[in-house]
C-alpha cells in the first residue's frame, strides 16, 4: 500500500494514512548553493528564479570561522559587534521575501576556538560552539523585529569524511570521527535549543560513502583522506552516551559516481537513494526510535563537461527520476539539489542552470516535478467525519515585511472537486515567529473525499500570499 505524507510544518512529523488518487505526497523541495545565493552581484534575481521552481527551502552553510574571525565579547549576543552577519541576514531575508524556509548547517571552527589546528577539528573549548550556535539560533528565532526567521539547522558537513572532521581514526586505526561529532553535535544542538527551543536539529549530514577502514595505521598520514561509511559511522554514533538528541538524520545520498542513474545499486554500508530504506529501518534499530525522519540535505548529477558529468538531457532524467524516488518515502520530508547554477570557480557542475544562467533541460524538469510536491500548499489527511480541520500555512514573505504576531486577513472557498461548498469567508488570525499562520478549516468530511481550500492571506500592509490546501479523508 502506497503512503501520503501529512506535513505538520514547522515540526515536520509525518503522520501516514492511505493514499487518495487525487492527491500527491508534500515534500520540501528546495536548493543549496552559496556563491549564487549569497554572494553574486545577481543572488536577488537567482533567488526570484529559485522561487519559480516551486521551490519551498534553500539552505547555507553558517560558517563559524567566518562570521566569528576573533573571539566575541560577548559569544551568546547575536548582535556582538565582533560577529559578521551582514550576508547570513540578507540571504535569509531575501529567501523568506520568496516565500522560501531556510536550512542553516553550521560548520567550520575558526582558529582562534582550536589554536589554529584546522576548520575541520574540534574546539578545544565545546562551551564556544555552543554560544556562537545559540548566538546564531536567536538572532534568527523571530523574537527581534526586522530580523529573519529560521526553525530548521543542521550541524557539520559530512562529519563522516576527513575533510570536514578530523581525525576519522587515531593512530591504531580505531575509529574515533563518530566520538569526535558527537561532541560537537551536542555543543551545537545545546547552543540552538537554548537561542529557540522550537528550532528542529538535523544530525550527521553523512556523505553516501566510506571505506570503514584506516590507510595509514603504523605510516604517516597520505594524500587520501580517511573516511567511515555513513552507516558504520550512524551506528557507532548511536553508541555514545548519553543518547543524542535530534529531529532528523541529514544524509547526502549522491551516486558514488556523479554519471550514475538515481537506481544505481551501492554496497551497504554505503547509503544512496536505493539504500536509503535499510538505512532508515537501522537507524530506528541503533538509535532505539521509531520513523526516524530523514532530510536529503544534498543530492545531485553534474553535467559534461566534468569528468563524471552526464548528458543535460540524462541530468534532466535523473532529477526527475530522484524526485519521484523520494517522493514516495515518507520518512523524506526534505530534498535539497545542489547546486542552482554552475559557478565558474568550481569544477563540480550540477546546476540547474549554466555558468552564463541559460537553464538546461533538467529545470523544467525539476520545476514540473516539484510542482507536484510543493510544501509551501499544505496537504492534509483526516479521518471521515472530521467537522474541523486544523492547518499550517506557510506566508514567510510576511516575516519581514509586517512581523510576526501581527494580525493577518485570510480569504477562502472551500471546494470538493470543482463544485464550491462555501461562499468566500474570511479569518482572521496572526503570524507566528515561524512565519506560519494556524487556520481551523469547518468541514465535514465524507470517507474518501478530498478537499480543496483556495485561500488568500493578506498582511497589515496588505501584502499578498495565495495558497491551496488539499484535505483527504480517509
Amino acid at each position: 500500500m502506497r503512503y501520503l505524507r501529512f506535513l505538520l510544518l514547522p515540526a515536520l512529523v509525518a503522520a501516514l494514512a492511505p493514499a487518495a488518487a487525487t492527491a500527491a505526497p508534500r515534500m520540501m523541495i528546495g536548493f543549496q548553493d552559496d556563491p549564487s545565493f549569497r554572494w553574486r552581484e545577481d543572488r536577488t534575481n537567482v533567488l526570484d528564479s529559485v522561487a519559480q521552481t516551486h521551490a519551498s527551502i534553500v539552505k547555507t552553510s553558517v560558517y563559524w570561522y567566518g562570521i566569528a574571525p576573533k573571539r566575541p565579547v560577548s559569544a551568546t549576543n547575536p548582535f556582538d559587534k565582533g560577529y559578521n552577519f551582514a550576508d547570513l541576514d540578507e540571504f535569509v531575508r531575501n529567501a523568506n521575501d520568496r516565500g522560501l524556509d531556510v536550512l542553516l548547517q553550521i560548520w567550520g571552527t575558526p582558529g582562534w576556538a582550536n589554536g589554529n589546528k584546522g576548520k575541520n577539528r574540534l574546539p578545544t573549548r565545546l562551551a564556544d560552539l555552543t554560544n556562537f550556535a545559540k548566538a546564531v539560533a536567536a538572532r534568527y528565532s523571530g523574537r527581534y523585529p526586522g530580523y529573519p526567521q529560521v526553525h530548521m539547522f543542521a550541524v557539520w558537513n559530512e562529519s563522516n569524511l576527513e575533510q570536514f572532521l578530523a581525525p576519522q581514526y587515531d593512530v591504531k586505526g580505531t575509529p574515533v570521527g563518530p566520538a569526535n561529532y558527537a561532541k560537537i553535535y551536542r555543543a551545537a544542538y545545546a547552543g540552538i535549543k537554548a537561542g529557540n527551543p522550537k528550532a528542529l536539529v538535523a544530525i550527521g549530514e553523512t556523505s553516501a560513502r566510506g571505506r570503514d577502514k584506516s590507510l595509514y595505521v603504523g605510516k604517516a598520514h597520505g594524500g587520501t583522506q580517511e573516511t567511515e561509511s555513513p552507516g558504520r559511522f550512524a551506528e557507532l554514533l548511536s553508541q555514545q552516551k548519553p543518547a543524542l538528541k535530534f529531529d532528523a538524520w541529514g544524509q547526502h545520498p549522491y551516486p558514488v559516481s556523479p554519471n550514475l542513474p538515481p537506481t544505481a545499486q551501492v554496497k551497504w554500508p554505503n547509503v544512496t537513494l536505493t539504500q536509503l530504506p535499510r538505512f532508515e529501518t537501522s537507524l530506528d534499530t541503533w538509535f532505539k526510535r521509531k520513523n526516524i525522519p530523514v532530510w536529503i540535505t544534498e543530492y545531485g548529477h553534474e553535467t559534461r563537461p566534468g569528468t563524471r558529468g552526464v548528458t543535460t538531457a540524462k541530468q534532466a532524467a535523473y532529477a526527475r527520476q530522484a524526485l519521484q524516488m523520494v517522493a514516495k518515502d515518507p520518512r523524506v520530508q526534505m530534498f535539497i539539489w545542489f547546486v542552482f547554477r554552475d559557478d565558474p570557480t568550481s569544477a563540480w557542475q550540477s546546476g540547474l542552470l549554466t555558468r552564463a544562467g541559460t537553464p538546461k533541460l533538467a529545470l523544467a524538469a525539476f520545476t514540473n516535478t516539484s510542482k507536484i510536491y510543493d510544501a509551501k500548499n499544505p496537504l492534509v489527511n483526516v479521518k471521515a467525519g472530521t467537522s474541523s480541520v486544523s492547518v499550517r500555512v506557510p506566508a514567510l514573505e510576511f516575516v519581514s515585511r509586517s512581523g510576526a504576531g501581527k494580525q493577518v486577513r485570510v480569504n477562502y472557498q472551500l471546494l470538493a472537486g470543482k463544485t464550491a461548498l462555501s461562499a468566500n469567508q474570511q479569518i482572521l488570525t496572526t503570524l507566528g515567529r515561524d512565519g506560519y499562520l494556524t487556520l481551523k478549516i469547518p468541514v465535514t468530511t465524507q470517507k474518501g473525499k478530498t478537499y480543496q481550500v483556495q485561500l488568500s492571506a493578506f498582511d497589515i500592509y496588505n501584502n499578498r500570499v495565495d495558497r491551496t490546501v488539499t484535505i483527504v479523508a480517509a
